[in-house]
Parts: structure tokens; sequence; C-alpha cells
């Protein structure tokens, strides 16, 4: 619409800049991709800050937050029980696997050196007896294990060993809060003060990670994009003064201007030369005051970039 006022009357009035009165958009994204089961809002309805606007499926959310949170409890008691180390009754069992270690081990040795010494005399074979010292090392070695199995006992926890399950209870602790803080984002919530300009999807629908449940209109006041013609553009920079006339309403309304594109539209610059320089428009926009809060979004304008004098000739 834009364009084809641009094109239509920049002839006719080129002292003027064509566009349409806009508002500020806000899309709020799908934080999952989860069906739809309450829409709170009707499109064109003005909201406030916080207000439910739409419900998503939460089921599978719930148990992963569950999941999460029975992990926090599983490392919390794994690190509680590092950090208090073994109990008495384990060392004690540990202190009596070594008694009869020590004790199998003399067994063991006392039987291997009977057996050498019959041996010596040929009353029985060498195999009988290397059978003998392989027991007796074994035995010695159940004891060496048994020893160290009680010493890392009476030692406690390492140092390690808790760092790392302090590390695995905070990865938990994130987990279960992303959780929390995604089945809080599936009931969808005004971010502030504003208007329902769409919602594009239905009852039901599914909208992707990220897809847009609803776009609202934001803001005290709306704005005039216009499209300011090459022969204004050297005299206008951002902060200028100008009055908006919208169409079809007596009143006009002062504004200042907040951006203006570095670039052409439409044509591209480097396409133009001598008189067709003149077709180049700049996009720009007006920020418009309080007293155009009561206009809805897409009516046509145009801009005068005067300064604010009582009685000037504008039009």
């Amino acid at each position: 619409m834009a364009l084809c006022l641009l094109l239509n009357g920049c002839d006719a009035r080129p002292d003027r800049a064509l566009g349409t009165l806009e508002w500020n958009r806000i899309a709020l994204p799908a934080p999952a991709a989860e069906k739809i089961i309450a829409i709170e809002v009707q499109q064109g309805e003005r909201v406030s800050a916080g207000q439910v606007l739409l419900r998503l499926d939460d089921r599978r959310t719930r148990e992963q937050l569950a999941a999460a949170r029975a992990e926090v409890v599983r490392y919390e008691a794994l690190l509680e029980e590092l950090q208090t180390g073994p109990r008495i009754e384990e060392i004690q069992r540990a202190e009596a696997s070594l008694a009869a270690a020590l004790a199998e081990e003399k067994e063991a040795r006392q039987n291997y050196r009977r057996l050498k010494k019959l041996g010596v005399r040929d009353y029985i074979s060498q195999s009988d007896i290397d059978r003998a010292e392989a027991a007796a090392d074994s035995a010695s070695a159940s004891v060496d294990s048994a020893r160290a199995a009680l010493l890392q006992l009476q030692r406690g926890t390492r140092s390690e060993e808790i760092a790392q399950a302090e590390a695995a209870l905070a990865r938990a602790r994130a987990e279960a809060e992303a959780q929390a803080v995604l089945l809080r984002k599936l009931t969808v919530q005004a971010p502030r003060n504003g208007l329902i300009d769409n919602l594009p999807f239905k009852l039901g629908d599914e909208a992707p990670v990220g897809g847009p449940l609803a776009i609202m209109l934001v803001g005290e006041a709306p704005y005039a994009r216009v499209y300011i013609p090459q022969p204004l553009r050297p005299g206008i920079q951002v902060g200028d003064p100008a009055w908006v006339y919208i169409d079809g309403v007596e009143q006009r309304f002062a504004g200042r201007v907040r951006m203006i594109r570095s670039e052409p539209s439409f044509t591209p610059y480097y396409a133009l030369t001598g008189d067709d320089v003149a077709r180049l428009s700049y996009l720009a926009e007006i920020q418009l005051g309080e007293d155009a809060a009561d206009f809805s979004a897409g009516l046509p304008l145009w801009a005068v970039f005067t300064q604010y004098e009582e009685g000037a000739d504008d039009k």
C-alpha cells in the first residue's frame, strides 16, 4: 500500500513522505512442539502484562521435570554418602576380612613348608609342592588386597570423588530448573500491555519450536513508517520533527524521526543516473505521541518535515 501511495503521489507532492501507521510488534514463540489445548484471548483483544494468552499441553514436560527432580534426589544422597564416609560397620567388616586372609595365608605357608620337607625325602611329587607354593602366594595376595581395602575405608572418600559428585548434582539441578522454566512457558502470558494482532495457530494445532503463537502490538503510541523521496533526504536527520497526517483525520500529529535507512528502497542506487535519482526513496520511522494511540495499524498517512510552528503552512 505504501509503495502504491508513493508511486502515485510523489510526483504531485514531492515535499511529503507517504507511508502507513504502524505499532511495535512482538512475537511470542512456541517454547516446545506441544499441542495448543486452550486459547484464552481473541484477535484484536487488549491484554495486560501477565495475562494468560494460550496454554500448551504440559504432560510430557511434567514427566520430564519429575524425572529430573528424581535425579537431583539421587545425586544429593550420593554426595551425602561420599561426604559422610564409610560406616563403622564397613570398617569392622574390612578388618575381619583382613584377619581371615592373614589366617589363610599362615595356614597355606605352613602347609607349603611341610610339603617341601617331604619333597626332599621324595615322599610326595614336585607338582604337589608347586601347588602348595601357589596356594601360599595366592593367600599372600589376598592379604594385600584386604589390607588395601581396609586402608581405603580408613582414609575416607577422595576429594576428587566428592568434586565429581558435586558437579553431577549441579548438572541435575540445572536440568530440573530448565524443565521447570519450560513448564512455566507452556502457559503463554503477555509480556507487557498490548493488543493481540494475530493468532497464527488454532486450538489443537502443534506449533513448531520457535513458531509464533501470538503476535502483539505494544507500546504507548504508534509510529509512522514512511518513504522519504530522495530530494528530501539530505535535509532530514534522526531526531528532526515532523507533522504526520492520517488519511481521513482532520487532526495532524506531531512526531520525531527515530530511524532512517541508509540504503534506498525499490530501485538500486547504482542503476539510476541523472534525473532518475529522484525516484529513490528511503524508509524512515517517525515516532508519534499518545494522541495517536487510538488509531489502528495500517492506516495510510503522509508526513511533512517542518519545524513545529503554530500556523505554519504545511499543506
